[in-house]
């Protein structure tokens, strides 16, 4: 089993742009021989909530199928983020693309201080996703601050949370803390995806990273920049390699 974490650096207000990243990225995980690759939270629009009703989505959207037709081509499932219009109500999401042509979509579920002026809060649904013999959970930013969140995915039985974040330098420290606390107490292994730079006028920690089910920190970014944290599991133990797009 391959999977990576994208760690990437959105343009602000440019749709189009930040999915021709996704492309590139997509396509240089499935080079590596990722089954599955996760985007920072709001990787597609970048963590703009003013414009975010500017920048929404909806299921089934026609500017997603670039996404669409890489997860069928490349054979890879492709979680990537962008506010959801849904029923009258706007979320934060993670769409999921899968190599059969069916889709997910995962709403965050607890909200940073603020985001409930744009934002409602999704449900929990127990959004689930099973490739060889792991089963996998999302997490988007604020939902890894509250342990019931991590707890459920437990619950479920999944063997990999996939926490997708943005992280200032501020809050990296915590985010580390928490992560590696359910990957050791839940035994539960765990692979955070970053942006690398700017976005909403805050820096980004990046420091993308993966955490195996006994609390070890197996590797990861150690800053900012652009780029794949790709992830392999060789018979029962997990090995990284960063892979930053300058060497793509």
């Amino acid at each position: 089993m391959i999977i990576a974490a994208a760690q990437t650096i959105p343009k602000k207000n440019n749709i189009n742009e930040n999915l021709e990243d996704h492309y590139r990225l997509i396509e240089h995980a499935a080079h590596h021989g990722a089954k599955l690759i996760l985007f920072p939270e709001l990787s597609i629009s970048g963590y703009e909530r003013e414009m975010a009703d500017n920048l929404k989505f909806t299921e089934r959207d026609l500017r997603l199928d670039g996404l669409r037709n890489l997860a069928i081509e490349k054979d890879i499932t492709v979680i990537a983020g962008a506010p959801l219009w849904r029923e009258s109500k706007l979320y934060i999401s993670a769409f999921v693309f899968h190599p059969k042509g069916h889709e997910q979509i995962y709403t965050k579920q607890y909200l940073h201080d603020g985001e409930e002026i744009y934002y409602s809060p999704g449900t929990n649904d127990g959004l689930q996703i099973r490739l060889e013999d792991e089963a996998f959970s999302i997490a988007i930013c604020a939902d890894i601050t509250n342990p019931a969140h991590a707890v459920r995915a437990a619950s479920l039985n999944s063997t990999i949370y996939l926490a997708s974040i943005f992280y200032t330098p501020n809050g990296i420290f915590e985010g580390y803390r928490d992560l590696q606390g359910y990957a050791r107490d839940l035994s539960i292994n765990v692979l955070m995806s970053n942006f690398g730079g700017p976005s909403y006028e805050f820096e980004s920690a990046g420091k993308s990273a993966f955490w195996n089910n006994t609390g070890n920190l197996i590797g990861g970014f150690e800053g900012t920049g652009e780029g794949l944290l790709i992830v392999r599991k060789r018979e029962k133990s997990w090995e990284t390699e960063v892979v930053r797009s300058a060497g793509l």
